[in-house]
């Protein structure tokens, strides 16, 4: 699997299980989910993403 559709998935991941936390336990998840939402941000504003990082350290490659 690539970098690009792990990413996806481990984002799509944690906004969904922030938002499930926000709506059965506490509302304050829900600042998870925008500490993901503005990573996401970030990383298409200057095409830097730690969590790209980290995946290379893994040994995901990037899609070619």
């Amino acid at each position: 699997m690539t970098i690009e559709r792990t990413l996806r998935l481990i984002a799509g991941f944690f906004v969904l299980l922030s938002t499930g936390l926000a709506v059965l336990h506490d509302p304050l998840w829900l600042a998870f989910t925008a500490f993901v939402g503005l990573n996401l941000f970030q990383s298409g504003l200057t095409d830097w993403c730690p969590m790209v990082w980290i995946l290379q350290k893994l040994g995901f490659q990037h899609c070619q």
